[in-house]
């Protein structure tokens, strides 16, 4: 994996730069100069890097992609996207989001109530909002509230009783005034054919969501019957989230075109839209034999508007606007998570740590001669006597008729064997090989959360780019598992011998090392849980003036322990006052002392649950001074 795989899922975004991760953008600072100016201020544990400057990208990317294939197929349709909110609701991402977007019409699409009052209030008057999920008759009149504030805003309706719903309040709200004052409606469509990949089941006969069609048609008569056919304007399919194949698109928008065609021809003259959903796909993968998707941006929006152009002109109806909310594309590349390594587990096996004896067993004298005569041509045959040699010396152990000092030397003597016999084979790519350096890999105790802020990689095994932010100028030969510091074994991300990791041999009481994980920005912040309560960690909006000058603005601190306790509905005055009564009722400390250990637990109060560098505990013991 040469330089972490940046060229497969970098997009050209980041560089190396004299040994150092950089930024491609403005005059190309380092993540770690950016990471060390933020822990100057005096902020510790994770970090939240948002880039604005690549949201803009992914938008301007999108609906370049989308007018070109409309320019090339001479498409009479237009083109909108909306951003679906599930995907990242934080304030620090929709206010970018939204501040990038503005010269393209883009909107927000909402799932639920909240969502719906960030996409009123955020969403500018005349660019779209599509309400998406099941609905109540409360939700529906929020959507006819944003139609009178002058919201272009799509219903679309998930089942009939929802399309009855909306018939009810449409009589409420327009007794008496321009009933043309309302939302649109939008059909989600059941379509026969599903996506492929983890989110399969968001498409077919078996899908959450949409209706059949024989439900289609008993929406369409029973909006004719209620003179609300004019606001039918949208037809709506999702097949997926992360599609890595185009076929399947493909073929729901053959079967979704053909549905549009057969509602035109009905008579639903307004509807003028198809909403492909979300799904395209980001390539996560650092390994070029292992990539998420098979198409290209180009490719998508070629095919979308092809057949949909090929549809029309065959049924004789009009080309439909088409709308997209891709979400994951969007927002995935806009924040890295940076965090400090703290310890590293494995560093007891070196020559160091050995313990030899005046008079060693006949087994580990021999290992002693294996390690020092091991070379290329006898290498394969030397790592297969310490194997057999470690599994002897254990035996003997388990007996009694070794102590702990030969059972250590075995450990450090094979291990240091291993890692001599994969460096002197390192060109014979063998299963053998792969499984050993499972138990050479070096075990990186990582100061964050997996399940706050990287949930998907513990719920459905998604990997994510990672890589050090220095050093890049030095290969790296340590097999890698990541270790969280939650206290839980789920928080590993194992050394996978298929999808290998190498990083740095380190010293974490004379330097840090800084891990970045990448493309963390959909899903991961919204999804996070509080495990263990390690909460959102501090992040910070990097952004760029028009002269190319670097601000890190909006920075956002992780909550502190007594506001992770009052989020979970603890009474923090009650606590705060139990542990002061509880030292001061203390019988094994002086009043200087009580006095002393108050302001330290007060201090210890106002941080953060992430751990402290060896750096931080310094600082720490300083001021204590």
């Amino acid at each position: 994996m040469k330089d972490f795989g940046l060229e497969s899922w970098g997009d050209d975004n980041f560089l190396i730069r004299e040994g150092q991760l950089a930024l491609n953008y403005a005059d190309r600072p380092s993540l770690l100069e950016i990471t060390r100016q933020i822990r100057e201020r005096g902020y510790k544990g994770p970090l939240l890097l948002r880039f604005p400057h690549l949201i803009d990208k992914q938008i301007s990317t999108l609906f370049d992609a989308f007018y070109s294939a409309m320019k090339t197929f001479e498409y009479e349709g237009g083109f909108r996207a909306v951003f679906p909110l599930k995907v990242n609701q934080y304030p620090n991402f929709i206010h970018a989001l939204m501040q990038v977007a503005a010269p393209y019409g883009y909107g927000l699409e909402a799932g639920s109530k909240a969502e719906l009052i960030i996409a009123m209030s955020e969403t500018p008057i005349g660019a779209p909002i599509t309400v998406n999920g099941f609905k109540d008759r409360e939700m529906i009149a929020l959507c006819f509230i944003a139609a009178k504030m002058g919201h272009d805003i799509t219903v679309t309706i998930e089942g009939l009783g929802e399309l009855q719903t909306i018939i009810e309040v449409h009589q409420e709200f327009n007794q008496g005034n321009d009933p043309s004052i309302a939302p649109k409606i939008g059909t989600r469509i059941r379509l026969h054919s599903s996506g492929i990949g983890t989110w399969a089941k968001s498409g077919g006969y078996s899908s959450k969501f949409g209706l059949t069609s024989t439900e289609l048609l008993e929406a369409f008569e029973l909006m004719q019957q209620n003179d609300i056919l004019g606001q039918f304007s949208m037809v709506h399919f999702h097949i997926g989230s992360q599609m890595s194949d185009i076929a399947p698109l493909k073929k729901a928008l053959r079967e979704a075109g053909n549905i549009y065609a057969d509602l035109k021809k009905r008579g639903a003259s307004a509807l003028t839209a198809i909403n492909i959903g979300g799904g395209l796909a980001v390539e996560y993968s650092q390994h070029s034999h292992t990539q998420d998707r098979n198409y290209s941006l180009k490719e998508f929006a070629n095919d979308v508007v092809y057949l949909m152009q090929e549809i029309a002109k065959s049924k004789g109806v009009e080309s439909p606007d088409i709308f997209t909310e891709s979400g994951r594309y969007i927002a995935a590349s806009h924040s890295v998570l940076v965090a400090p390594v703290l310890e590293l587990f494995s560093q007891e096996y070196h020559e160091k740590s050995l313990r030899p004896k005046e008079s060693n067993p006949p087994l580990i004298e021999e290992l002693y001669d294996l390690i020092g005569t091991i070379n290329r041509n006898n290498a394969r045959e030397y790592l297969h006597d310490a194997l057999d040699h470690m599994e002897s010396l254990l035996t003997l152990f388990d007996l009694g008729y070794i102590d702990l000092e030969d059972r250590s030397n075995t450990e450090i003597l094979v291990n240091l064997i291993i890692k001599k016999a994969i460096l002197l084979l390192k060109n014979e790519d063998t299963d053998e090989l792969k499984r050993l350096q499972n138990r050479i890999q070096e075990k990186y105790l990582v100061n964050f959360s997996a399940f706050e802020s990287l949930p998907d990689f513990w719920g459905l095994s998604q990997h994510f780019p990672v890589m050090p932010l220095d050093r890049l100028d030095t290969k790296p030969s340590r097999p890698a598992s990541l270790w969280d510091i939650t206290c839980d074994s789920d928080g590993e991300i194992g050394f996978d011998p298929n999808l290998p990791l190498y990083l740095h041999d380190i010293d974490v009481t004379k330097d840090e090392y800084f891990l970045a994980f990448f493309l963390t920005g959909a899903y991961q912040e919204v999804l996070g849980m509080k495990h263990n309560l390690f909460t959102h960690p501090t992040e910070v909006v990097v952004s760029f003036d028009e002269a190319g000058k670097m601000h890190l603005d909006q920075l956002i601190e992780a909550q502190n322990l007594m506001d992770i306790l009052d989020d979970l509905d603890y009474d923090t005055g009650k606590i705060d006052k139990s542990l002061k009564q509880k030292i001061e009722a203390s019988s094994f400390i002086n009043e200087e002392e009580k006095k002393i250990l108050l302001g330290k637990l007060y201090l210890y109060l106002s941080e953060n649950s992430y751990l402290k560098t060896i750096q931080a505990s310094r600082e720490i013991r300083e001021i204590n001074k």
